[in-house]
This record gives C-alpha cells, sequence and structure tokens, in this order.
C-alpha cells in the first residue's frame, strides 16, 4: 500500500502542476455591430447554460470585458445579441485561450 502511495505521488505532483499552470481568465470582445445583451459560459460538461455573465450590464459594440472561469477544462459560450440573434462555441479549451471573440459572422476563440 505505502509502495503504491509513493509510486502515485509524482504523477500527482505532475497533474497539480499542470492545472495550477492553467490562466482560466479571458477577454470577451464585442467585435459585432450590436449590443452583446447576455453572456453565458460554463464547463462542457453541464448541459445547461447557467447564469447571464453580464448580469444587469450589456457590452456595446467594440467593447470588452475580462471574465475568469471557475475550473479548468473545456468550456461552451453562448452570447446574444440586442436583436435576439444567438451564437454559440463549444468545446473550447479555458487553459489555452486568452480571447472569445465575437464577430457578426459569430464566436471565435484565440
Amino acid at each position: 500500500m505505502t509502495r503504491r502511495l509513493l509510486l502515485a505521488l509524482p504523477l500527482l505532483a505532475i497533474a497539480g502542476a499542470a492545472q495550477a499552470q492553467c490562466d482560466t481568465r479571458f477577454d470577451f470582445l464585442n467585435r459585432t455591430s450590436r449590443t452583446v445583451n447576455e453572456i453565458y459560459f460554463d464547463s462542457s460538461s453541464n448541459p445547461n447554460w447557467t447564469r447571464d455573465e453580464l448580469g444587469r450590464d450589456v457590452l456595446p459594440s467594440g467593447q470588452a470585458r475580462r471574465f475568469r472561469a471557475a475550473y479548468t477544462g473545456n468550456y461552451d459560450f453562448r452570447v446574444v445579441l440586442d436583436n435576439g440573434r444567438a451564437m454559440e462555441l463549444r468545446q473550447i479549451n479555458i487553459c489555452t485561450t486568452s480571447r472569445i471573440i465575437a464577430t457578426d459572422n459569430g464566436l471565435r476563440a484565440e
């Protein structure tokens, strides 16, 4: 038992170090010609959209806002524009993404 634990410790340390290196902050840029009324993002493992991250605020065209995801891993994103149009982007690794950009053609990650 002790031997198994000692063998597992380096693997746990590597996994912990990889997670510690993940920066879950990202900028959301509105490069559409419309105002973004709602922004949703959550772990891709969650089948439902959670709360609107803008709350009572909106994000006018040309503006940006910084967010922090609660967890590491893949995320799904959804925005709703002031004309009711919704756009989605799925399975984005939050550890390797620093910007989510809304354009008139859809969402993209960088």
